[in-house]
């Protein structure tokens, strides 16, 4: 019994005696407490203004929200309006502050016209648009162009108002 205490006590003062060590002497915890004394400050040294009413970061942009621009029957040009300059200003401003933001354009058609010609239809669109876009400073890396063709109407395309709804291409921020 005598030898089991005596292990027992060596063990617990070896772990005390390490324990110590480590944290004072490897780790630097056990140093005396330092006094720091500072400057007084003079009022000639203050800030003459209210710092804290100033914001310390940026404001971030908001995502603008997507673009609709609609098309004539088995057209693809696009004429820029006040519109598209707004949402141009505000996603080139978005744009600038993401970098791993990107201008998402999709062509989209009506369902008249076969599937190959709709999809290059739908292309055609959106690189109309992309060419806007370029030519406003937008760099070509910072855009995705894709046709959906007529695989996603917006509208039914049994109607002449439906189908005019889904000759567009939609503007969009992705991440």
């Amino acid at each position: 019994m005598k030898i089991l205490i005596i292990g027992f006590l060596a063990l617990f003062g070896w772990s005390a005696l390490s324990t110590h060590f480590y944290v004072c002497k490897i780790k630097g915890f056990c140093r005396e407490p330092v006094t720091v004394v500072s400057n007084v400050v003079k009022p000639e040294m203050a800030i003459p203004h209210d710092s804290l009413s100033k914001p310390l970061v940026v404001e971030q942009e908001a995502v603008p929200e997507s673009m609709l621009i609609y098309f004539a029957f088995d057209k693809s040009e696009f004429n820029s309006g006040t519109i598209s300059d707004s949402y141009l200003n505000e996603s080139n401003k978005y744009l600038d502050q993401n970098r791993q933001a990107k201008l998402s354009i999709t062509g989209h058609t009506d369902a008249i016209g076969s599937d190959e010609y709709n999809q290059a239809l739908g292309f055609r669109r959106a690189q109309s648009v992309q060419s806007y876009f370029e030519s406003k400073g937008i760099p070509t890396n910072r855009i995705i162009v894709e046709s959906r063709g007529k695989k996603e109407p917006a509208d039914n395309n049994n109607t002449t108002k439906g189908r005019a709804n889904n000759r567009r291409t939609v503007i969009t921020i992705k991440h």
